[in-house]
């Protein structure tokens, strides 16, 4: 299979493939080793199987995040912990105070969560 056939095969499955294109480089193996390191290593705890859950749930978030954009949708996220949930905006933000991301990312959040009062 040439270059071009592999890339477009890849584009087909999206961020997905990327993603698992990036976690098979990672593993430092090749061939079928390397996607089911891949696999493994994207499912957790779950394994394999939790791999392909976690592909799966990423095509959803990717085309829901191309539709609507990432804005609108973390912003409807937050308004619902908050209404279905019964998050606190401080309880909230501690959780995402918690949570490894990037320190800008964080402040967005908070800054959405401040702008929502």
């Amino acid at each position: 299979m040439g270059l071009d056939k592999l890339v477009d095969k890849i584009v087909a499955l999206g961020v997905p493939g990327l993603v698992l294109l990036i976690a098979m480089s990672a593993s430092g193996w090749a061939g079928a080793a390397a996607l089911t390191t891949a696999l493994a290593f994207l499912g957790g705890p779950l394994g394999m199987l939790g791999g392909i859950a976690v592909l799966g749930i990423l095509a959803l978030i990717s085309k829901g995040v191309a539709n609507y954009g990432f804005e609108s949708i973390y912003s409807k996220v937050l308004q619902r912990l908050k209404d279905e949930e019964g998050l606190t905006e401080d309880e909230l933000i501690e959780k995402i105070n918690n949570y490894p991301i990037s320190r800008g990312l964080k402040l967005k959040l908070i800054d959405k969560i401040e702008s929502q009062r």
